[in-house]
């Protein structure tokens, strides 16, 4: 069965008010797309906001994610500038005194939402914009439903995040997908190389979301794709699938400042003054019809390399997208560290910051698949320059799985588990067997978790390999 949606294309003749997706007076004009018409787009081609397609939402500071902004409808924190919209955050109040949180420095942003009589269900979304740069800068371009209520709150009513981008790391970008109770989600990454950032320059994201599929891409370049998620209340069973991403949804742009996952920046932080989130365009495309009559993916599960090992060996060039199959490099919450891979499949990892987290400093294996009631040996070498703690080494369920750990090795302040201390002996080997009890996941992840730690000495990693030993 195929369900026909309507589009709404609103037509104003008039040049001072006509809709982006018209050619008038000399403006940008929204180009067509094979397979789909325009629903709605804004070129931000006048002098002001288009309040016909967007409103300015308030909120207070600590809203969400303990952010440190709260949002205005004052114009200073968003406006039109040569055709672009821009986000400009400020640090309102510095000073000996203290707020009633405690905080020296109280900050204003921006966050559009478009109005609700333009949410839409199933489309292509494009957005190009220029990313700040700058520790605590977290600017994002997201989905969430026009009811909230369809399904419950948050995160059984779904969330789509098409782009976001940490200020402290601004060539790397995050697409993802929230949902059900508990809390699930799956996330992708895209990283670019040379000289390239967010930050620089102007890069396409996009989202093409159809009944059952959610696929993002940057500057045409696909690295996600998502087609298996659920909603429910806990202890009930599931609803239907595809909900719940088959309800109307509203795209909403801003720039936190702070907050649980970025971290807050140092008061007067200078770079703060010169941050600006611009976005050039918003477009919005639909096909005629989508097919609703979609069924849930059954799990697949991959199978081991021809070695039996499911993990990749470090002579394979790590991977830049974390959909992919193989190790991926993470830096985050103040941590900074790279990587050099070296001859004999030995990877090595040199941290100038250990950052705030274990994961600050990590490498991971993506993709692994663990069936309930199996046992798995683990096997894998790792020594440093210098006596120094690790720590966790674990087996976690991922994103889709909320980071849950179905094994750990842990010997640092938040170890729970028996752990290990690494020493200078080159290619010291480590073997476990590890059970899996809990309900089958096909994408957890391997982890080394380096961050966090009280040295920053030069870590190697070789040889890891993970293998099935008995049958469910």
């Amino acid at each position: 069965m195929k369900r026909k949606l309507l589009r709404s294309l609103g037509v104003v003749l008039s040049c001072g008010i006509a809709l982006a997706s018209l050619a008038s007076c000399g403006k940008t004009k929204t180009p067509k797309k094979e397979g789909y018409n325009i629903l709605w787009a804004d070129e931000f081609n006048s002098k002001k906001l288009n309040e016909n397609i967007w409103r300015r939402e308030e909120r207070e500071k600590g809203w969400t994610n303990n952010e440190l902004q709260a949002y205005t409808k004052d114009e200073r924190n968003g406006f039109v500038r040569n055709g672009k919209f821009v986000i400009k955050a400020y640090e309102d109040y510095v000073g000996s005194s203290t707020d009633k949180d405690g905080d020296t420095s109280t900050y204003s942003s921006c966050k559009l939402r478009n109005t609700q009589d333009k949410a839409f269900m199933y489309g292509r979304i494009e957005v190009s914009a220029k990313t700040p740069s700058g520790y605590g800068l977290w600017p994002a371009i997201w989905m969430m439903p026009k009811d909230e209520d369809v399904y419950g709150q948050w995160p059984k009513c779904g969330e789509i995040d098409i782009m976001e981008v940490l200020g402290d790391n601004v060539k790397k970008a995050y697409g993802t997908v929230h949902y059900g109770e508990p809390h699930a989600e799956e996330q992708g990454t895209y990283e670019l190389g040379g000289s390239d950032t967010f930050a620089n320059g102007f890069h396409t994201y996009a989202v093409e979301w159809e009944p059952g599929k959610i696929e993002w891409f940057i500057d045409g370049e696909s690295y996600l794709v998502v087609n298996d998620w659920f909603t429910a209340v806990e202890g009930e069973d599931d609803k239907p699938y595809p909900a719940p991403f088959n309800q109307e949804f509203c795209i909403q742009i801003n720039l936190a400042i702070g907050g649980d996952w970025p971290g807050n920046p140092t008061p007067n932080s200078g770079y703060i003054k010169n941050a600006e989130f611009e976005i050039d365009y918003v477009r919005v495309y639909q096909k005629d019809s989508y097919d609703t009559n979609v069924k849930k993916p059954a799990k697949t599960y991959r199978d081991p390399f021809e070695d039996g090992n499911y993990c990749k060996s470090f002579n394979d060039p790590l991977i830049r997208k974390s959909s992919e199959v193989g190790w991926y490099f993470y830096t985050a919450a103040q941590g900074n560290a790279d990587y050099e891979l070296l001859d004999g499949g030995i990877c090595k990892i040199v941290t100038t910051a250990a950052g705030v987290e274990d994961y600050s400093v990590q490498i991971y294996h993506t993709q692994m698949p663990f069936k309930k009631g199996k046992t798995y040996s683990i096997e894998f070498e790792i020594w440093a320059d210098e006596v120094r703690a690790i720590n966790e080494i674990c087996i976690d369920g991922g994103d889709q799985a909320g980071w849950k750990r179905y094994w750990s090795l842990s010997d640092g302040p938040n170890g729970t588990a028996p752990g290990i201390t690494l020493t200078t002996e080159a290619h010291k080997k480590y073997t476990y067997t590890f059970t899996m009890n809990e309900k089958s996941n096909n994408v957890a992840r391997f982890e080394f978790n380096m961050g966090h730690a009280d040295s920053t000495a030069t870590i190697y990693i070789s040889n890891v390999v993970v293998k099935e030993v008995t049958a469910a």
